[in-house]
């Protein structure tokens, strides 16, 4: 894990600095992206990311999940790239502090979690280093570890969605931040893929029974059509 960890800050650094090749195209790029690449990804953000935010369900969604976007995330992901949270994450946070009348500042962040295996395995979590991002440039406080997952929970996109409720049960508890001391503002959850919301749901039941109001969610990619 340290071992990978130190790999993207080389990356970072020599980034700010050399240029280096692209993750998406093998281009040379001066930054995460080249400048074809950033192009791609800006056509994949949602002309209303506010779409999915009703009484319902709030939910903020910065891009379209296909083409470019599943090809960055992807790459962030599987390929060992974690410096790319760092203008994904940026990129969402603008987006987000563009709604006034949403972005508001009595907000704590939290990451959805990943379980301790798999961040072993890969070095980070994903959505922990896109909350990052976000709350350097939305300047809300960040709680790392206010959920922790559990139970191994394998990928929910191949399952029902009665199997999916039945892998997230009892998958996610709250974490030691939230043991210590409990907010006394609403969560703001961040993931990177928003989809079914069956995670989503989970995480909100688990703060819900410690008496921890969660104001909404937002991710940085979602399927156009998905099984609310």
């Amino acid at each position: 894990m340290k071992q990978r960890k130190w790999t993207g800050l080389v990356k970072s650094f020599l980034n700010l600095f050399l240029k280096s090749n692209c993750p998406l195209c093998q281009r040379p790029a001066t930054e995460e992206f080249c400048g074809y690449c950033h192009k791609q990804l800006q056509r994949c953000q949602l002309a209303n990311p506010a779409r999915f935010w009703d009484s319902q369900q709030g939910v903020f969604v910065w891009g379209e999940y296909g083409g470019t976007l599943k090809r960055a995330i992807a790459a962030l992901k599987y390929e060992d790239n974690p410096q790319l949270a760092k203008p994904l994450g940026g990129w969402l946070a603008e987006s987000w502090l563009s709604f006034p009348e949403l972005a508001i500042d009595n907000l704590t962040v939290v990451p959805i979690p990943m379980h301790k295996s798999k961040v072993k395995e890969r070095g980070f979590n994903q959505a922990e280093l896109l909350a990052e991002s976000f709350c350097e440039l939305t300047n809300l406080p960040l709680q790392r570890h206010g959920l922790e997952r559990v139970k191994n929970t394998q990928a929910l996109f191949t399952l029902t969605a009665q199997q999916r409720q039945a892998e997230m049960k009892d998958a996610l508890i709250l974490g030691k931040d939230f043991r210590r001391r409990l907010p006394r503002d609403r969560v703001l959850l961040v993931d990177d893929i928003y989809t079914s919301g069956t995670t989503v749901k989970s995480a909100i039941k688990t703060l819900k029974e410690s008496g921890i109001s969660v104001y909404g969610t937002v991710a940085l990619a979602s399927p156009t059509k998905r099984d609310r």
